[in-house]
C-alpha cells in the first residue's frame, strides 16, 4: 500500500493517508490573535479542507484529540465545536489540558478519519 502526505511542511505532514484512514497533525489556528471559539472554528476549518484533499469528510471522523492550553476555555471551544459537529456522526473524542508549544496557542486538535467505503485508500 502506498502512504499519501498532505499539506507537507517543513517537519510534518498535515495529514498522512494509509490503510484506509487518515491521520491528521495537530493542527493549530493560523490567526493566534483570536480567542478560543475563534481559533477552534479556524481549526476545523482547516480540519475540513485536509479531510476533503484526502477524500473523505468530517462525517468519517473516528476520533478526536483536543489539547486546551486553560481546561476554562473548554465551553468556548465546545461553542464553536457544536456549530461544526455532525450530529449524526459524532467521533469518539478527548479533550485534555497541557501546555502547548506556542503561548498563544489556545488549543490543538487531531484526529483520524476512515476514507468512505470504495475510496482507494493512499
Amino acid at each position: 500500500m502506498t502512504i499519501t502526505r498532505l499539506a507537507e511542511e517543513g517537519r510534518l505532514s498535515g495529514a498522512v493517508v494509509h490503510g484506509g484512514l487518515v491521520w491528521l497533525a495537530g493542527q493549530v489556528a493560523d490567526d493566534a490573535d483570536l480567542d478560543a471559539e475563534g481559533q477552534t472554528a479556524d481549526i476545523l476549518a482547516q480540519i475540513d479542507a485536509l479531510l476533503a484533499a484526502a477524500g473523505t469528510s468530517k462525517r468519517h471522523l473516528l476520533s478526536v484529540t483536543i489539547v486546551l492550553a486553560d481546561i476554562a476555555d473548554a465551553p468556548a471551544m465546545n461553542r464553536a465545536w457544536n456549530r461544526w459537529l455532525d450530529p449524526a456522526a459524532k467521533p469518539a473524542r478527548m479533550t485534555i489540558q497541557a501546555a502547548l508549544v506556542d503561548p498563544a496557542w489556545k488549543l490543538e486538535i487531531t484526529g483520524v478519519a476512515a476514507l468512505p467505503a470504495g475510496q482507494a485508500p493512499g
